[in-house]
């Protein structure tokens, strides 16, 4: 799944997609560069937050083994799998009998990483194919893409000075016309000067369908920061991250450069879109407090079981974790599970 601008060498202001592109994944590119700490070592997620992340997914993936009938083969597709966490974690909670099915892959653009579960396949591209579960944890979110001001597409250099370049083409003020009003108009000369930003997510659209074209069925699920078109950022979302903190979008590979992602805009048909705080919960993760009486009768079991309450707190709380959104792609199964999976 290649993005406009692979391996070209910005000199002077370009197009964002093509920066971010080259920050990223060119030569020496911030998720490509060997030896990284990878993302874990600049930003928290859900999977290193909590190991009752890889349980929920487990739980989602059992579901789907349920709707194909357990098949001798499951496939599990891990697309941005950074250094194969997630995919860790899922096995190890799956039951033995299932895991043994599991054809998990890692999808990325980064080498395989030292001491990777050996049953795990590290792969450029999804699968063809795939029955079973595809999951895209944080991924579109680093999907290149442009940017829109007043009717031009913005640039930026490599220090991350921007300016305004030429008009919107086509399909791109079509798109922005659709999914995000207003944001195509106007005239202004100078960057910062003009109508709202915003972030044209057409290569998102077309990532996330070549993604779900590959599964043959089961489901596809996309996680990530996310706004839906009735509340599109005025200004955009564009930032950056480096170990740990928040920082200028500054597209010379020593940064994270990130969007937030118009998820509405990718869904197909029968796609169901959720808060992470309601699937998770469907998915059988719950920030209750244990009984006290557990903490009488049982202390060890009340202080595991009140650990696992704030990490669950945490990872569905509103105005953090709990906000990121779902896209939940059926794809010859049914939209989502009516009631919490069970066998983890």
């Amino acid at each position: 799944m290649s993005t406009q601008g692979e391996g070209a060498v910005q000199a002077g202001p370009v197009r964002w997609r093509t920066a971010m592109e080259r920050a990223l994944y060119g030569p020496d590119g911030f998720y490509v560069r060997p030896g990284g700490p990878g993302p874990a070592g600049h930003f928290r997620t859900s999977v290193h937050a909590s190991p009752l992340y890889a349980q929920a997914v487990a739980r989602l993936l059992l579901w789907v083994d349920g709707e194909l009938g357990r098949p001798e083969e499951l496939y599990l597709v891990d697309v941005g799998a950074g250094r194969g966490e997630l995919l860790a974690g899922v096995l190890a909670a799956l039951p033995p009998e299932t895991a043994a099915r599991v054809r998990p892959y890692g999808v990325e653009r980064a080498e395989r990483p030292a001491g990777l579960d050996g049953r795990i396949r590290w792969v450029g591209e999804p699968p063809r194919g795939t029955r079973g579960l595809l999951f895209a944890n944080e991924w579109l979110d680093n999907v290149p893409l442009d940017l829109a001001e007043d009717g031009r597409y913005v640039e930026v250099a490599r220090d991350g000075t921007e300016s305004l370049g030429g008009p919107l083409d086509g399909p791109d003020r079509a798109w922005l016309e659709r999914w995000w009003p207003g944001a195509g108009a106007g005239g202004g000369a100078e960057v910062g000067g003009g109508a709202g930003r915003a972030e044209i997510g057409r290569p998102r659209d077309e990532a996330w369908a070549a993604a779900v074209a590959t599964v043959e069925r089961g489901l596809a699920v996309a996680v990530d920061y996310a706004h839906t078109r009735e509340a599109r950022p005025p200004f955009g979302t564009l930032t950056g991250f480096r170990a740990g903190r928040e920082t200028a979008p500054v597209p010379d590979g020593s940064c994270d450069v990130t969007a937030h992602v118009a998820l509405d805009a990718c869904a197909g048909p029968g796609a169901v879109l959720l808060t992470q705080r309601d699937a998770l919960a469907a998915l059988g993760v719950s920030g209750a407090r244990p009984p006290l009486a557990l903490a009488s009768t049982d202390p060890a079991a009340y202080v595991r079981a009140l650990s696992g309450a704030g990490e669950a707190a945490e990872l569905t709380a509103r105005g953090g974790l709990g906000d990121f959104g779902w896209l939940v792609q059926p794809v010859g199964v049914a939209g989502w599970p009516q009631s919490s999976p069970a066998g983890v």
